[in-house]
């Protein structure tokens, strides 16, 4: 099996050889990216509105404020999230783009954007992790914004992520084989 990485934006990688972000660190961001342009692909082709460069931003920054905490890179925690989102602001990233590490664990609040839960489904499905609520939601932005029937949109969003899910066992691999710290 092969550990090399899908690449990273080059603005997220920046930022996060800035903040010292540990190779588990890495790998898990550069895996959820990948797994964030497969939605966007599938989005796009749906003919859902969404801003693609937001998502993919997203999900490649979500847990830079685990360089904060790395505690979290190894148990539940969510101090991550507002350390994050005060990180990238702080190093000047519009907050269009910084909200999704202080939002990627909470999609119920009325304010939440369609890229919000893309961010937060692509941290799901990365590791086939479905979560009813949230692609619920997902299903209902998807039949509002395409004219589709809500089963429609859900036996469609349903195939993606069972094809995504088929290939979760690689990527836990490939970031486990990533240590959790930088190896000096």
């Amino acid at each position: 099996m092969t550990t090399t990485l899908p690449p990273l934006p080059p603005a997220a990688a920046g930022l996060l050889a800035r903040a010292g972000a540990p190779p588990r660190l890495l790998a898990h961001l550069a895996l959820v990216h990948e797994v964030a342009q497969r939605i966007a692909e599938f989005c796009e082709r749906q003919g859902l509105p969404f801003d693609r460069e937001a998502v993919l931003f997203g999900a490649a920054t979500h847990d830079i404020g685990k360089t904060v905490h790395p505690e979290e890179l190894s148990v539940p925690g969510s101090a991550h999230e507002r350390a994050g989102h005060a990180l990238l602001r702080a190093a000047g990233v519009p907050e269009r783009l910084a909200r999704f590490a202080g939002r990627h664990g909470s999609w119920s609040r009325p304010d939440t954007t369609v890229e919000d839960l893309l961010v937060s489904l692509a941290d799901k499905a990365w590791k086939n992790r479905r979560v009813r609520d949230l692609e619920d939601r997902v299903v209902e932005r998807l039949a509002a914004a395409t004219g589709q029937q809500p089963w429609e949109a859900f036996l469609a969003l349903d195939d993606l992520l069972t094809g995504i899910g088929e290939d979760a066992p690689r990527r836990l691999a490939v970031q486990a084989a990533h240590p959790v710290r930088t190896v000096s």
